[in-house]
């Protein structure tokens, strides 16, 4: 099933991002050229994903992926290819 969310109509603040985000086993977050890596071995800290996927203005940054129990938060081509290309 696919969920498709306006980000320009419907606004995630920091609750609803961690609503969104506590059950995915993966998080992958593109800040500029990094890419933040949580779940897998590490437990998931709260503060820590808060701080690395709310954008400037207090919203959870834009585009993120909600796919099973991964997601990705931001944008950067490398991780996109990796992800979604075909193996």
């Amino acid at each position: 099933m696919t969920i498709i969310v306006d980000a320009r109509r419907e606004r995630f603040d920091e609750g609803a991002a961690w609503t969104r985000l506590k059950g995915a086993s993966r998080i992958r977050v593109a800040k500029g050229k990094k890419i933040l890596e949580f779940g897998n071995e590490t437990k998931l800290d709260r503060d820590a994903l808060i701080k690395a996927v709310m954008g400037p203005f207090g919203n959870l940054r834009a585009p993120t992926f909600l796919f099973g129990k991964e997601a990705i938060v931001g944008f950067h081509a490398d991780l996109y290819a990796d992800t979604f290309s075909p193996q």
